[in-house]
């Protein structure tokens, strides 16, 4: 379907994936993903997309980035056996901040099916643009669960964009650093990763100005490190000018940008001070580029404001107008008393001085002009360490298995109504 704009716009929806439950009082909720879509579908904005559901993609795709041993473990590992796999849950890190639960493997296959659908989508030409607000796991290692994450979705649907594009540039406004996605790509040229987040005694700990990349990668590691308080005007001031400059000097193929909600005013875990017009407006500035985008969730831990933000977002991304009023919805107590779709931001102090935003800006503009430009036209130079011509990755991947070809050529089978949870006569679909 085309929207106002004419974008072509697909959007993941799996009702199973609000029915996993990390346990009494964590902060990372599955369900906010439902009360999002039941948002959207309140709002209406459903119709101006298409919602696809592909088929669950299999362990043996999941190893393209993960170790084999670690994906053994995330299907076995049940809260029942438990004691039986004690050096296993230490060794990689799964208990604590990455707790096991029922279907935990499923719900891995779940969100990352999402991710590498829509890559698949957008590869085929299938849509200009593809949601999935369950994804956007960025913190998982190759071998090690980290920050509420098991599968890197992220990487994994990067890994798919590169079966077309020579170039993806990954953005990450979740206020977390990007360190999984960043690492894995950490010596490579052919994805461009750009982090803005707190920065300072805060989780993951990791994302400093420096951190550029190496080897044939260096350069390719852009980060923003921020303090606490980052308001709207100010994040507008820094994202701009160095997205501008990236999309200037590396020309991406394709974009995944992952809009982790705890960058948002209020949030449980979080410290800036954005609004949802502030957070949305880099999604608005990234779909100006025209450029093949895959908009990810993350983090976001305030329940009630999550959902606003990717509701809001979607609507960006199908250029719709739509009533700070809430709709009625299944979930309409969460969001009083006031029933808004838009929050006011906290009089926190913004500890970003315009000196320290300007010089970190400047220095990231200079290391964007050691990127060698691409050029309008289709230029070979001949010299494998251009980028012009850029290197493979030093991963492996794997060759699909015939399950996979098979899915491949059917990637996202319509889902009745009724398998997606919505009541026909309801939504009137």
């Amino acid at each position: 379907m085309t929207t106002k704009d004419s974008r072509r716009v697909s959007y993941f929806y799996d009702a199973e994936v609000g029915n996993y439950h990390y346990g009494q009082g964590h902060p990372m909720k599955p369900h906010r993903v439902r009360m999002t879509h039941n948002l959207v579908v309140n709002y209406g904005l459903y119709r101006r997309m298409e919602v696809f559901r592909p088929r669950h993609v299999s362990p043996t795709t999941m190893t393209r980035f993960h170790s084999d041993d670690y994906i053994n473990f995330l299907r076995a590992i049940t809260p029942d056996n438990m004691q039986d796999y004690m050096r296993q849950l230490q060794r990689f890190n799964v208990g604590e901040d990455c707790p096991v639960f029922d279907g935990l493997f499923e719900f891995c296959q779940l969100y990352t099916s999402g991710s590498i659908g829509g890559a698949i989508r957008l590869n085929d030409d299938q849509a200009d643009a593809v949601i999935n607000w369950a994804g956007g796991l960025h913190h998982a290692k190759k071998a090690e669960a980290s920050g509420f994450c098991y599968v890197n979705d992220c990487v994994l649907a990067i890994l798919e964009l590169l079966k077309k594009h020579q170039r993806v540039l990954y953005i990450d406004i979740d206020i977390h650093h990007g360190d999984g996605v960043e690492e894995a790509f950490y010596t490579t040229n052919r994805v461009m990763t750009v982090s803005f987040h707190k920065y300072g005694e805060y989780f993951p700990g990791t994302g400093d100005v420096l951190d550029i990349g190496y080897k044939e990668g260096k350069n390719y590691a852009i980060n923003f490190p921020l303090n606490d308080g980052m308001d709207d005007e100010s994040y507008r001031k820094i994202f701009r000018p160095v997205i501008g400059k990236v999309m200037e000097m590396f020309a991406p193929g394709a974009v995944v940008l992952q809009c982790g909600a705890d960058s948002l005013s209020g949030d449980r875990l979080g410290c800036f001070n954005l609004s949802l017009k502030g957070h949305a407006d880099c999604v608005e500035f990234v779909k100006g580029f025209g450029v093949p985008v895959l908009l990810l969730g993350g983090g976001g831990y305030t329940l009630r404001n999550v959902p606003r933000c990717w509701t809001y977002e979607t609507a960006v991304m199908l250029g719709e107008d739509v009533k700070d009023e809430l709709p009625y919805n299944d979930y309409f107590e969460y969001f009083g008393p006031d029933h808004r779709l838009h929050l006011p931001v906290s009089n926190m102090a913004n500890l970003n001085s315009e000196q320290y935003l300007e010089k970190t800006m400047n220095q990231l503009i200079e290391v964007l002009r050691d990127v060698e430009p691409v050029p309008g036209g289709q230029i070979q130079t001949g010299q494998v360490e251009s980028q012009l011509n850029p290197r493979g990755l030093n991963m492996e991947v794997d060759e699909p298995s015939a399950d996979e070809k098979a899915a491949d050529q059917h990637p996202d089978e319509r889902v009745a109504d009724e398998a997606m949870g919505r009541p026909q006569a309801k939504y009137d679909f």
